[in-house]
């Protein structure tokens, strides 16, 4: 199996994906394993933004179905095959 093709960490402006609801964004910065090893204990590094941060990005990792339970509003092609549009 191939290593991730997104380990490598990207800054907030150039992330891989974003996933948003209503004023809660969260962008993924980096994945630590392969999309199809990924199982519900895998993680994600991420920067979020809400109204309870006000206006800052807040960076952390944080598991990925939780993220994939977002809205996916912009992605990479390569996101996009691996994730789809809503998956």
């Amino acid at each position: 199996m191939p290593r991730t093709p997104f380990g490598k960490s990207r800054p907030v402006e150039k992330p891989y994906a974003i996933y948003k609801q209503g004023e809660f964004e969260v962008r993924v910065l980096k994945t630590y394993k392969h999309p199809e090893k990924e199982d519900m204990y895998s993680r994600w590094m991420v920067a979020a933004k809400s109204p309870m941060s006000f206006g800052s990005w807040e960076y952390g990792d944080t598991y990925c179905d939780e993220v994939k339970n977002l809205p996916l509003v912009l992605a990479d092609t390569g996101w996009l095959d691996f994730y789809g549009k809503n998956r």
